[in-house]
């Protein structure tokens, strides 16, 4: 049964089963308007618009819980000044953006007035509604079945209602409560109400168009390693979410990834995570992406349905055999080379990190929205199972992809501070500190393995000895790649002198 507007030209009568503090609406003897026709009479009177009316819907979704909806309905609109009421419109609509336009008929009519009536028809709003005002009890007789209906003043409605009928207070009686009406600025969906003055009758296309919150998007991708770890399956999905109140049916839809500056702070709401079992299969239709601004706009090539309160998935891109390196990685601090330390740290864990380029030369080369790359492995009985997953920005082509996947189990590193010395400062304003460390890595697996060993040396510094050569990877970086063998060891030892 298709949902009616109620309003204060609906004859009806709303009766409220109450059974402690639970309470039930049932709405008997209704007599609504017509939706395809006027309801009331005079300039004011209303019609309504429901999804029935609605030729097409696009939605285009911005990262930052923020989307821009055009409806487009077929609306029979009478001459003259009148109310036309847009029902199933977002429970989040930003009322300040809605723009109400013809399609058939640009200019046959000039807007007066909108309100957007959120205040939605409930056992609870319905009471809240009539407090300070009278209610008739009914109540039955356990034994007879005989009814008696009395008449109360409704006092409060918070956290449960209280009454009082005659001289006594009343507060969770059994029974029901029969209301007169329903309040008109009560709805049983949300409505944007728009007051216009047509310059002529008959039905016409218009179009709604409105910024919302409570409908996001992200992007989620799976990765599969190869084999030998040197390549990965990549595939894109976009995770949507529609909280916004109502369904977009057979939704034209598109997406916007990059950072809109908006100046209303954002307001964040909890969004239900999806995770996937395992990898997923290469998709055929993924989604079409252009440049928008200093943004990529991107668009599904098909309708989709976005129901309320509900998350689903399409795909985005595909690329496979995409080349990867990975990299077994310990990274030092740049505390202990002004002090005496000794021990740093002992069973040290190896950072584990895979990294890809996103070129068309490496099978890729496309506009990656941020998101959560979820990377898995199949094991020897042909199973994929998850390695780990990293967090991506928006990532342009031709930019390298860089996760961090979790700790190596069977690579670790012993650590310590062998030698400290402050030596005399060639100024008052600089001081001169020469410390030696020794590394051992360690290598539990059954292959040989290449770690890195990146230490941030700060201030100005030189090596003074070291058993494996470094690089200067960055002004304060020095780094190390160092072959470990197989169920062995390799000893890193160098000294360095820092000027502060």
């Amino acid at each position: 049964m298709p949902h009616r507007s109620l309003s204060s030209s609906t004859s009806a009568v709303a009766t409220l089963v109450l059974s402690g503090a639970t309470a039930a609406l049932v709405l008997s003897g209704a007599t609504a308007a017509a939706e395809s026709s006027p309801a009331g009479t005079g300039p004011r009177a209303e019609r309504r618009s429901t999804l029935d009316d609605q030729q097409s819907v696009a939605i285009t979704i911005y990262n930052q819980d923020l989307a821009l909806v055009k409806d487009t309905r077929k609306v029979n609109i009478d001459e003259g000044a009148q109310r036309l009421a847009l029902r199933d419109v977002s429970a989040r609509i930003r009322p300040e953006t809605a723009q109400l336009r013809s399609l058939s008929n640009p200019g046959s009519f000039s807007l007066l007035e909108q309100n957007f009536d959120f205040d939605l028809l409930t056992p609870a709003k319905l009471l809240e509604k009539y407090v300070g005002r009278t209610v008739r009890v009914v109540r039955t007789a356990s034994n007879t079945g005989v009814e008696t209906t009395e008449t109360a003043e409704v006092l409060s409605a918070n956290s449960g209602v209280v009454l009082k009928i005659g001289d006594r207070i009343e507060t969770g009686a059994p029974g029901r409560i029969v209301f007169d009406g329903v309040p008109a600025n009560l709805r049983d969906r949300p409505t944007l109400v728009t007051e216009l003055q047509s310059r002529r009758a008959g039905p016409q296309d218009i179009e709604l168009s409105y910024l919302t919150g409570g409908l996001s998007w992200r992007a989620d991708y799976v990765a599969e390693l190869s084999a030998d770890d040197a390549s990965l399956d990549l595939n894109g999905w976009v995770t949507l979410t529609n909280q916004s109140g109502t369904t977009y049916a057979n939704a034209k839809l598109q997406l916007v990834a990059g950072d809109v500056n908006r100046v209303q702070e954002e307001v964040r709401r909890a969004r239900k995570e999806v995770a996937l079992a395992g990898a997923a299969a290469p998709m055929a239709d993924a989604m079409a992406q252009e440049s928008l601004f200093e943004y990529h706009l991107y668009t599904l090539n098909r309708p989709t349905t976005l129901a309320e309160n509900q998350t689903k998935q399409v795909a985005l891109m595909s690329a496979s055999g995409v080349p990867v390196t990975k990299q077994l990685l310990f990274s030092g601090g740049d505390y202990y080379y002004q002090t005496s330390v000794g021990d740093i740290g002992q069973k040290l864990k190896a950072a584990v990190y895979v990294e890809f380029s996103n070129r068309e030369s490496a099978r890729l080369g496309l506009p990656l929205p941020k998101g959560v790359v979820r990377v898995y492995k199949r094991d020897s009985a042909g199973n994929a199972q998850f390695v780990g997953e990293d967090r991506i920005d928006h990532t342009p082509k031709n930019e390298t992809v860089r996760l961090h996947l979790g700790d190596a189990f069977d690579v670790t590193a012993d650590k310590k501070q062998t030698d400290f010395k402050r030596r005399e400062p060639t100024n008052r304003a600089s001081y001169v500190y020469e410390s030696a460390y020794e590394i051992v890595l360690r290598n539990a697996k059954s292959e040989p393995v290449t770690v890195t060993v990146r230490e941030p040396v700060p201030a100005e510094w030189t090596m003074l000895n070291e058993t494996h050569p470094h690089t200067k990877a960055a002004a304060g970086t020095a780094e190390w790649r160092i072959a470990v063998p197989s169920g062995g060891s390799t000893t890193l030892k160098y000294r360095v002198l820092v000027r502060t």
